[in-house]
């Protein structure tokens, strides 16, 4: 990281800002090209879980390559100033790199779909084995992180 004194290592504060977060981005590549998609997203022990039709360009590139990186960030702060080139923003941002599998269990299915579903809710929840068939669940095993803040 360039800026040293602004290096978040501390890992619960990093988990703060991802239990925090309300969007993960995940950014794959295939062919040297870069494909970055916001997601909703879980976060437990050191994994990110997101769910995602079976289908789509994401899921292709997953398939050939389940390297991956990871962003997210939270309280955005505008800090205004008299002159336009001295404007700034204040954040917290986490960003890492995993990689990908794809989890085909059904109990291990639901079992991310709830890590999902308590990131943005609380509750029991319940999927039909229709509904657990239909998606595909993918777990990020994270290798690394870095956090950051402004």
């Amino acid at each position: 990281m360039n800026r040293k004194d602004r290096e978040i290592t501390d890992i619960e504060e990093i988990e703060k800002i991802i239990n925090n977060a309300k969007v993960i981005r995940v950014a794959v590549c295939e062919n040297n090209r870069p494909y970055i998609v916001p997601l909703n997203f879980g976060y437990k022990e050191k994994c990110i879980y997101i769910h995602s039709s079976k289908k789509g360009m994401k899921i292709d590139i997953l398939k050939n390559n389940n390297n991956v990186s990871f962003e997210v960030d939270g309280d955005h702060e505008l800090i205004k100033s008299d002159k336009a080139c001295d404007f700034s923003m204040s954040y917290k941002s986490v960003v890492g790199f995993g990689r990908t599998y794809f989890i085909s269990d059904l109990k291990q299915k639901k079992h991310a779909l709830d890590i999902i579903m308590v990131h943005y809710s609380n509750g029991i929840f319940d999927y039909s084995i229709d509904q657990l068939e239909k998606i595909c669940i993918i777990r990020i095993d994270i290798e690394s992180m870095t956090g950051k803040k402004s």
